[in-house]
């Protein structure tokens, strides 16, 4: 049994997703982040961080192993299971997925964050900010539009990377296509490979975890 952490936000649902595509056994337990509750002591004992998601994996054949970070969480469900991410043998595939695991926590994440951010939650709107975060996200997306034409998947076949990826670009995709005409079309890769990952079942149901569907 696996104790999932979290809340219904994009890093959240990643690993929801996961857990969905390896039917593996797991208990959500809500950190409520809007009633501060990621600052509790409960919590900040698994993730002293204090951020979702965290899991505490208790089928490890020992100690259960408490573990933060939703790429790590990810890289460890792939390595547990042997599903969704290419083995040892298979070195080039294994990299491609990693990197594009990375490019997620690197940029697709924090870029878009922060556009969220200073678009709908600061106070004060301040324009700079504004126009360099959501620049920069409308960048990566981008690339990620263009890794998408000759392939449907973003390292050849589904992975982590793809689940890393979804819910982070499902929530930001009205708002960024409503900012220019024609930006949806642009994107046209990118919408044919949403299509995809909505499509699967697993999918939807980690999307759904936590929310009351």
């Amino acid at each position: 049994m696996i104790d999932l952490y979290t809340w219904t936000t994009p890093n959240g649902r990643k690993v929801s997703i996961m857990l969905e595509e390896t039917g593996l056994d797991y208990h959500v337990l809500p950190v409520d982040l809007e009633a501060n509750e990621q600052a509790g002591a409960e919590f900040l004992a698994v993730c002293p961080n204090g951020k979702i998601p965290a899991i505490v994996d208790h089928d490890t054949g020992g100690t259960p192993l408490p573990l933060f970070e939703s790429g790590a969480i990810l890289l460890h469900l792939a390595e547990k299971t042997g599903r969704f991410l290419p083995g040892l043998e298979r070195p080039s595939e294994r990299a491609r997925v990693v990197q594009w695991l990375m490019y997620q926590m690197s940029h697709v994440g924090p870029m878009i964050g922060q556009a969220g951010h200073f678009v709908n939650t600061a106070e004060d709107k301040i324009p700079y900010a504004i126009e360099r975060f959501v620049g920069e996200s409308m960048r990566i997306v981008g690339v990620l539009n263009n890794a998408l034409a000759d392939s449907d998947y973003l390292a050849g076949d589904y992975s982590i990377a793809d689940m890393a990826t979804y819910p982070w670009i499902e929530a930001a995709w009205e708002p960024f296509t409503s900012m220019s005409e024609g930006k949806a079309e642009e994107l046209a890769a990118l919408r044919a490979w949403m299509d995809r990952l909505a499509a699967r079942p697993a999918v939807a149901r980690g999307m759904a975890v936590g929310s009351g569907n």
